[in-house]
């Protein structure tokens, strides 16, 4: 009896799928040996912030190719290297990882599989195999601060912030200058939510923070905390409020209460990276994203239309092309420094 064997590439789908069930597949059963895969952020890919851009991106990736990806949602800190690691292993490429935390696992991980192609977003890890994507998040943040500042009837702002790291620092640097910028007398009133990951996924507490600072008078908060902040969210439609959204736009949660969302474009740039390492065009270095690049900036849309004011946007559009001129120089948060403008 004669065997027909299945083409090489299809085998090795075929044996990557029963190999790794643990493994989420993004796409078509019988998707291309080639595929690109994602590994997410604490909080998972449906956050409505941060990781669920990445997931639209690699969606969008998808529906344009006919190819599909493997994904695998992290749940603690010690499945990371093995979840690229599985990755690797399976041939796909290029591995995305999301997320400032994976950077050093990312650099063992690089290093032990040298003709794979990886991408960090959020971090850099300078490898010949790895490109890295980072955001000028201080530059999205400053126009939060800014319309936060506009938009307040008190002179009473606030901040929550996920996990206490720098990543975050900065975004309440960039957030406390543009308030400034924006209204001088303006006061800030800043929380982190936690030391650890699973600040990332606790709307209760984003809740709990929201409240504090509305008791102190504070009349909008921008949250920039995953899915932590949809506690923030709530909170704030509960009590008639403002609040601003990060990364994705999530102005639709809360249509009338949702001032704005400082957009983060990760969907764009792991859609990049896909395509490019589709179309033999991907190089390793560090691609730097803000406002200039279109990287970064606020969500405006047909939700939070009738809270932002002519003027407002005026005011905006200003600062905007004075950051891209170079006139503008938004204050960054160093550890040894801290935010100084």
């Amino acid at each position: 009896m004669t065997r027909t064997l299945l083409p090489t590439p299809w085998r090795r789908a075929c044996l990557a799928l029963l190999a790794a069930p643990a493994i989420g597949l993004g796409g078509s059963v019988w998707a291309q040996a080639s595929q690109p895969a994602v590994v997410y952020d604490a909080g998972g890919k449906f956050d409505k912030s941060f990781n669920e851009a990445a997931y639209n991106g690699i969606e969008r990736f998808k529906k344009e190719t006919g190819i599909g990806y493997l994904d695998f949602e992290i749940s603690n800190d010690t499945q990371r290297e093995q979840a690229l690691r599985r990755m690797a292993q399976k041939g796909a490429n290029p591995v995305i990882a999301v997320g400032f935390a994976h950077t050093s696992v990312l650099e063992k991980v690089a290093k032990q599989f040298p003709k794979v192609k990886f991408a960090l977003i959020d971090s850099v890890v300078e490898a010949p195999n790895v490109q890295s994507v980072v955001f000028k998040d201080q530059e999205g943040t400053f126009l939060a601060g800014m319309i936060a500042a506009m938009a307040s009837k008190t002179g009473k702002v606030g901040f929550i912030g996920g996990m206490d790291v720098p990543l975050i620092r900065r975004f309440q640097c960039g957030y406390e200058h543009g308030i400034k910028y924006a209204n001088p007398k303006a006061e800030l009133l800043a929380n982190m939510t936690g030391t650890t990951p699973t600040a990332w996924n606790d709307p209760t507490r984003g809740g709990e923070l929201a409240k504090a600072q509305f008791s102190r008078g504070v009349d909008v908060i921008f949250a920039a905390a995953g899915a932590t902040g949809l506690g923030t969210y709530q909170t704030a439609k509960d009590q008639g409020r403002l609040a601003i959204g990060v990364d994705s736009n999530q102005n639709h949660l809360h249509p009338g209460t949702m001032l704005t969302s400082m957009v983060k474009r990760v969907d764009n740039a792991v859609y990049s990276i896909a395509m490019a390492a589709k179309n033999g065009s991907w190089k390793p270095g560090t691609t730097v994203l803000g406002v200039k690049e279109q990287g970064v900036g606020l969500a405006m849309d047909a939700h939070n239309a009738k809270l932002v004011t002519p003027e407002m946007k005026q005011r905006l559009a200003a600062a905007e092309a004075d950051i891209v001129s170079g006139k503008l120089k938004v204050a960054v948060y160093s550890a040894g420094a801290g935010c100084k403008f």
